[in-house]
């Protein structure tokens, strides 16, 4: 073409999570039988939706005004029910108007950083969920600026290194935060969110706290909303869906509670041109948005939420004692979402190392695939083509640890223990072979 047509940020749109899976539907096709490990989606995994639930979507579909348009801002008497529900926290006091819906995160994403002015950086941890560091990235043309979590201390944010980058990069307009996290299940105390709102306010940052796993949380603590510590001077926003939590993934509905942005003209402005971005859409889809209120104020959903995260406690703890006594990596107990996060200490992998692989055609289609990639995707593709476990290698997910994750979500508890016994096992043959 005459002119090139290509974003500068193109090559940072990046989603290892689902792009393993072309690797595995080859190796598939090639006749390995393959276990999804890859992406967090309960349904998919086994996870039955509550008979309950599929009660209340059903009537709605029955009403007319769920096949019509709603509000830009979204459904009003969901955003109503959701301000009065934040406001319920005693923290950081909303209105409707300051709830505003997207078809899923992903779309919430795309704008929160699509409407950035591209000399404004947004600080994100390390190991970074994909979605977000991409779209960081993508915008501004460079790669994602991160701080360190640290798996010696249980994945909790390096306050000293945010600190000390939000102050000598006067680039950075913004921090965030997912909590509880993704990829390494981490759940930030009150203590840490407060230290983190400080600095923020401090050096006169917003701060944006992925809330997807909310109510996928199964710490002793539970889960500090944004809004119960920013107070009334930081702008931020808290991302907030039903994907995990109903679980309803396919319904692609998320949204933004906004705090402050009656603190700071920029601020209000750039929430403004969220929404005018909205408006360009018309709205985001009825259906799920007019099924909230009803499935959070039905007698089942806590006692749903508590038996899920019951659920999740017992294979977090099951899967991080599979790794037990194991050399060479570091494996913390997750403590909310369906993640854990194996971390192989540094210097263990090396290009030597193997795994067998008994289908000859799997193996010669995954040699081509090693060289001069990742020492952990090294090991993930060996994994793939030997057992048929598909993970996520960690160094997708911007650090420069090496390692993967898996999820949580195998409903067969026999199934469970294989995957994990198997991954134990394989990390052994695998840091053997050299």
């Amino acid at each position: 073409m005459r002119r090139n047509i290509v974003h500068s940020g193109a090559d940072a749109l990046i989603y290892e999570i689902r792009q393993i899976v072309g690797v595995a539907k080859k190796l598939e096709a090639l006749g390995v039988p393959i276990t999804y490990e890859n992406i967090g989606d309960p349904i998919q995994k086994g996870e039955k939706v509550a008979p309950w639930l599929k009660k209340i979507v059903s009537d709605l579909v029955l009403e007319d005004k769920s096949w019509a348009y709603t509000a830009t801002q979204g459904f009003e008497k969901t955003r109503t029910f959701l301000a009065g529900k934040v406001n319920e926290r005693g923290g950081a006091q909303i209105t409707a108007d300051d709830i505003l819906f997207f078809n899923g995160l992903g779309d919430a994403v795309a704008k929160i950083f699509g409407f950035l002015r591209r000399e404004a950086r947004v600080i994100g941890p390390s190991p970074a969920y994909s979605t977000l560091s991409s779209a960081e990235a993508a915008h501004s043309g460079y790669e994602h600026m991160t701080y360190n979590l640290n798996p010696e201390q249980g994945w909790m944010p390096d306050l000293e290194d945010i600190e000390n980058k939000v102050k000598y990069n006067d680039s950075i307009a913004g921090i965030l935060l997912i909590n509880p996290d993704n990829p390494t299940g981490a759940v930030y105390d009150k203590n840490v969110m407060r230290e983190i709102v400080k600095i923020a306010e401090k050096y006169d940052v917003m701060l944006i706290c992925d809330e997807t796993y909310a109510h996928v949380n199964y710490s002793e603590t539970g889960t500090i909303h944004l809004s119960e510590v920013i107070g009334n001077k930081v702008p931020g926003m808290a991302l907030r869906s039903v994907s995990k939590e109903f679980p309803w993934p396919g319904g692609r509905c998320g949204w933004l509670e906004i705090f402050n942005k009656d603190k700071d003209p920029v601020f209000a402005r750039y929430a403004k041109s969220l929404l005018d971005a909205k408006m360009l859409e018309v709205c985001s889809t009825t259906l799920p948005q007019m099924a909230i209120p009803e499935v959070y104020s039905h007698p089942q959903f806590l006692p749903h939420l508590k038996e899920r995260n019951e659920k999740f406690k017992k294979k977090a703890k099951l899967g991080t004692e599979a790794f037990k006594g194991l050399k060479g990596v570091t494996v913390v107990e997750p403590k909310g979402a369906f993640y854990l996060t194996v971390a192989f200490d540094k210097g263990v992998l090396n290009d030597k190392m193997t795994l067998p692989i008994s289908n000859s055609k799997a193996e010669e289609f995954i040699k081509p695939l090693l060289g001069n990639c990742a020492p952990d995707r090294r090991f993930v593709y060996y994994l793939l083509a030997s057992t048929g476990i598909c993970v996520v290698p960690l160094s997708s997910f911007c650090t420069d640890r090496d390692g993967f994750r898996v999820t949580l979500l195998e409903e067969d508890e026999e199934k469970f223990l294989w995957i994990y016994n198997t991954l134990r096992k394989s990390i052994e043959d695998y840091t053997k072979s050299a």
